[in-house]
């Protein structure tokens, strides 16, 4: 499904899907908890071997339960084990995989109207593999960019660039082990360039997200 492009702000909602204002977009009014079961695997088994979360390492040695911990930094095409929950009966254990973040033409945001004049944006590409086994069909992830240190790039769009940047949703049978499927997603910046990816899913991930840097 497309949905006609918009630019909203988190904190005016007066002007919602008009306004442009500055926003930090890592939500910083929310009180984060680290969640035991995402931040470390529950009694691991210690005769068994496996790799680091982070780790490029065939996705079929990664047990769900290994999962990066809040605050973790990878580089841009390192693997990442994540815990996920979509909706309110879809959980399980994805990997995802930043392949690049690509910067765009001022130009290609004009779908979004007058309000993204001086906009760049940039295209968030990935890999998202169901490690667990789970039922995920259906299911969209988003990571936000972040600039250079962590910093939030201060503007939320609504919408996607088709074209360019199309945020593809987990095909039906995105619902057993090892089932893979490639989206992006579509981040913007009116000052410093965009230099990380961010998955902030969860209260665990919130204010402490795993990033992608180059």
């Amino acid at each position: 499904m497309t949905y006609k492009g918009r630019i909203v702000t988190a904190v005016a909602l007066t002007t919602l899907g008009l306004g442009l204002t500055a926003c930090n977009d890592g939500e910083d009014s929310a009180t984060t908890q680290e969640s035991p079961s995402a931040s470390a695997p529950a009694s691991p088994d210690p005769s068994s071997e496996s790799p680091s979360a982070a780790t490029g390492d065939d996705d079929a040695a990664a047990p769900a339960g290994d999962v990066a911990a809040p605050g973790t930094e990878v580089k841009i095409g390192d693997r990442a084990v994540l815990p996920f929950t979509y909706g309110t009966d879809k959980k399980g254990t994805i990997a995802v995989t930043v392949t690049a973040i690509e910067k765009g033409a001022e130009a290609d945001m004009a779908a979004f109207g007058d309000k993204a004049k001086g906009m760049t944006p940039y295209y968030i590409r990935m890999k998202v593999e169901n490690v667990g086994g789970t039922d995920l069909s259906y299911a969209s992830l988003k990571l936000r960019g972040k600039l250079e240190g962590g910093g939030p790039t201060g503007v939320i769009l609504v919408g996607d660039l088709p074209d360019k940047c199309d945020s593809e949703s987990a095909p039906r049978d995105f619902t057993t082990k090892g089932a893979s499927f490639e989206t992006c997603s579509l981040s913007a910046t009116k000052t410093d360039p965009i230099a990380a990816a961010s998955f902030e899913e969860g209260d665990a991930y919130r204010d402490s997200p795993v990033l992608w840097t180059s």
